[in-house]
């Protein structure tokens, strides 16, 4: 019983830390690139050039709203994240822990994670959809010409900008 216990904390860690990197063995392999990064345009990628490639108002009108949406959406789920978060840790701290409470604990950690990526994956088709075939090709230019950019002025490549965040909760094309 602890090994499943230990082996749902572990999947729970690699899942929120981003590390899940490699397919699980005997798995199928992941698809070449990463299509998040591939297919999408992230909101500050967008701002950044939205004179550049022509963003019109109604366009900037219609990102704004569906970026308004998003954040109130991502900020009453990081709360209850959170919460869920601490009566983890309350849990993990008993001896012994309790795996039946424990593994449901897991479970709600880890639907609002998948909310959580849901709105981001959401907000990201918006995005795109609103963006004529012209201004998408000239933003995937402008992410081949400048790939660190999307982290914002002043970036250097391999720095560390999350500043405490999980890298999901800025930009889901990490």
């Amino acid at each position: 019983m602890n090994r499943i216990l230990v082996l749902s904390l572990t999947v729970l860690v690699l899942i929120t830390t981003g590390a899940w990197a490699q397919h699980p063995p005997g798995g199928p392999p992941p698809p070449p690139g990463d299509p998040m990064k591939e297919h999408f345009f992230p909101p500050d990628l967008v701002m950044r050039y939205q004179n550049s490639i022509g963003l019109t108002p109604d366009q900037q009108e219609t990102i704004r709203a569906e970026l308004k949406e998003s954040q109130a959406r991502f900020t009453d789920l990081q709360w209850q994240q959170q919460a869920e978060a601490e009566k983890m840790h309350s849990l993990l701290k008993q001896n012994p822990v309790d795996a039946e409470q424990a593994l449901s604990q897991l479970d709600k950690l880890l639907r609002i994670e998948a909310e959580i990526k849901r709105i981001h994956f959401s907000l990201l088709v918006h995005i795109k959809n609103t963006l004529t075939p012209e201004q998408q090709s000239q933003l995937a230019e402008a992410k081949k010409q400048r790939p660190h950019d999307r982290q914002g002025p002043g970036h250097r490549p391999g720095e560390d900008r999350s500043h405490g965040r999980p890298p999901h909760s800025f930009d889901p094309t990490r």
